[in-house]
């Protein structure tokens, strides 16, 4: 029997997200991961595409929008060294929210992300959720336990292009986990806003970044569940933001 040298391809499937950028491939070979290796979305992502009102078009402005506030979230949570950022401007970087002064990178990565995104100028007694209770990674922690399946989050209209694009979002989960020493409810928790992405068009990427949102939207429906110690929990007005405006904007 005559023999033959048969060489046989070997398809190599590289990972990929069909919703965020810049996580697998020959760019991100020297990425430095905080977890030490990419983040896995498959679980958030199975509770975006079960709960999304929109299934955008690829190519669209607000697929392309959309896909941009993903990454621009995974590489601030993720990824360590400013130098490995390919959409987030570490050097123009400033996040404000509800018109508050604009915090530096450093300033957000100290205090975490849900503590910036949940900044109150409310007196301490007043506070539903006291962001300077909480570290960085115990404010991550308190909401991973609050929602294991992810806060998902998506597009719902792109008002204008670069280099200012200003969209309005929606942010969701389940509470299916307790939050503050209240009992999960398992129901729909979910915030909507405004925000706004300053793109430096010669790179494309984002600097100043602005949200626009109540607050009280989202921590009152975490503080709906009763305490886990049974006693009483005290009532949550409508807007625990405090602000008469943002808490009338029909966004």
């Amino acid at each position: 029997m005559a023999s033959s040298d048969v060489t046989e391809s070997v398809v190599v499937q590289v990972p990929s997200d069909p919703y965020r950028s810049f996580i697998y491939g020959e760019g991100e070979k020297d990425t430095v991961w905080r977890t030490g290796a990419p983040p896995n979305y498959e679980v958030v992502n199975k509770l975006f595409e079960e709960g999304r009102t929109n299934v955008w078009a690829p190519g669209t402005i607000e697929e392309k929008v959309q896909r941009m506030l993903k990454t621009w979230e995974m590489e601030l949570i993720h990824k360590v060294r400013p130098q490995d950022y390919k959409l987030v401007d570490a050097e123009a970087f400033s996040h404000s929210v509800n018109g508050r002064p604009g915090k530096t990178l450093a300033e957000v990565q100290r205090i975490g992300g849900y503590n910036q995104f949940l900044e109150t100028s409310l007196p301490e007694d007043l506070r539903a959720y006291d962001p300077s209770d909480y570290t960085a990674e115990e404010s991550t922690n308190v909401f991973l336990n609050a929602f294991p399946r992810g806060f998902a989050i998506e597009i719902l209209e792109v008002y204008s292009g670069p280099p200012k694009i200003a969209y309005k979002f929606r942010h969701w989960s389940f509470l299916d986990g307790p939050f503050q020493g209240h009992a999960p409810t398992g129901e729909l928790v979910q915030l909507i806003g405004i925000s706004i992405f300053t793109v430096d068009e010669s790179t494309n990427k984002v600097g100043q970044v602005e949200f626009f949102y109540d607050p009280g939207e989202l921590i009152g429906d975490l503080l709906k569940g009763p305490l886990l110690d049974g006693s009483d929990a005290p009532k949550v007005s409508g807007s625990v933001s405090g602000c008469p405006v943002i808490s009338k904007l029909h966004i």
